[in-house]
């Protein structure tokens, strides 16, 4: 989100057999370019991520770009107590702004009523990005022409 509460986003695709942790520097880079692109002032903005992303390189890149990470904690593997409630107690202090993120869940929800990008079916990266911005379009389409 910029510091207008824009919501901006990337897309990377792979394999289908690719974690999304192992997209997110080409993610980030690609989102820095698209930001500067676009004229957009993202310095100390946050960057909301679920757990999944929650590693210390990815705090470590996130703060390099001049952002502001909202990942909230993974705590499987954690038995220390304290390191436990020292992570959730930071995690506290910017919660209200994860929260926001049901937004970005919600746009990916939409691309869900789409068969063909429930399960990337393509082989090709073209095609696969093709019905992705297809179904975007019918999306936006919708919304704008919604019956009144």
């Amino acid at each position: 989100m910029d510091n207008n509460g824009n919501i901006v986003s990337t897309v990377v695709s792979a394999p289908v057999n690719n974690h999304d942790s192992a997209l997110f520097p080409e993610s980030l880079s690609n989102f820095l370019d698209t930001s500067d692109l676009l004229g957009l002032d993202i310095n100390e903005s946050y960057l909301t991520l679920d757990s999944g992303f929650d590693s210390e390189h990815n705090h470590t890149i996130i703060r390099e770009a001049n952002l502001k990470p909202v990942i909230k904690p993974n705590l499987r593997g954690l038995k220390n107590r304290t390191k436990i409630n020292t992570r959730l107690d930071r995690f506290e202090t910017i919660e209200s702004i994860y929260k926001q993120r049901h937004n970005v869940e919600r746009s990916f929800a939409f691309e869900d009523t789409y068969r063909k990008l429930v399960i990337r079916y393509e082989r090709l990266k073209a095609t696969f990005l093709g019905f992705r911005y297809l179904a975007y379009s019918l999306i936006n389409f919708r919304w704008i022409f919604r019956a009144t």
